[in-house]
């Protein structure tokens, strides 16, 4: 048996992130065989610059990469396709709006450090509070609610929040993985020397895993 350590970079407002967790940990089981895996969530901002308000989805989506009304449509209906196939419902519209995501990243920081599977339960209730449920994860309130959820302390949370705490550790991780060319997400990095980039189904991930299974044997 291989334990592997795996940092999965991501953001909560990216929609491959979610997809790409469900395969990995879903490949994780098929290849359960030959490998287990702690895994560390690590931060990325698709959006640092995004103000408080956020930004109307199929304007952002406009703006950034020039795709019409009719495009944008199309490929939001692809995304929940994706995820319903790996198990998860995402509730997008043309309403939705992208956030800022930065305090939800100090959160899942202040979370890795309260107990074994706390951070990976938080990143999963702001998966949840902001594609199934249409909340915003730069809201105080909405990430406390999110971090009950996880099953941590809601009064903490709030207090990591208003206090600015691990504004600079969050901010020395994220130039950490730009440093070592992450540039996209999420990505997947083994062992600090394999990257799996993408939102991949299980099949590529298992396969994957048991090559470097193998590898290592």
């Amino acid at each position: 048996m291989k334990k592997l350590k795996i940092d999965f970079v991501s953001d909560v407002s990216c929609p491959w992130c979610i997809i790409g967790l469900r395969g990995l940990e879903e490949g994780l089981a098929r290849a359960g065989d030959v490998v287990a895996a702690d895994i560390a969530f690590q931060p990325f901002e698709l959006n640092p610059a995004m103000p408080r308000e956020g930004q109307n989805i199929v304007e952002h989506i406009a703006q950034k990469y020039g795709s019409t009304p009719e495009q944008s449509a199309a490929n939001r209906a692809m995304i929940r396709d994706r995820a319903a196939a790996v198990g998860f419902t995402m509730v997008t519209s043309e309403a939705s709006r992208i956030y800022n995501t930065f305090d939800a990243h100090r959160l899942l920081h202040w979370a890795e450090g309260q107990g074994e599977g706390l951070q990976k339960a938080l990143k999963l209730a702001l998966f949840e509070a902001y594609f199934t449920e249409g909340k915003d994860p730069s809201d105080p309130e909405v990430l406390a609610a999110a971090a009950e959820k996880a099953g941590l302390d809601a009064e903490t949370a709030r207090e990591v929040l208003s206090s600015g705490r691990y504004a600079q550790e969050v901010r020395d991780a994220e130039r950490l993985w730009q440093s070592r060319g992450i540039n996209s997400v999420p990505a997947i990095v083994i062992d600090g020397k394999y990257l799996i980039s993408g939102g991949q189904p299980p099949e590529a991930f298992e396969q994957a895993l048991r090559e470097i299974a193998a590898q290592a044997a």
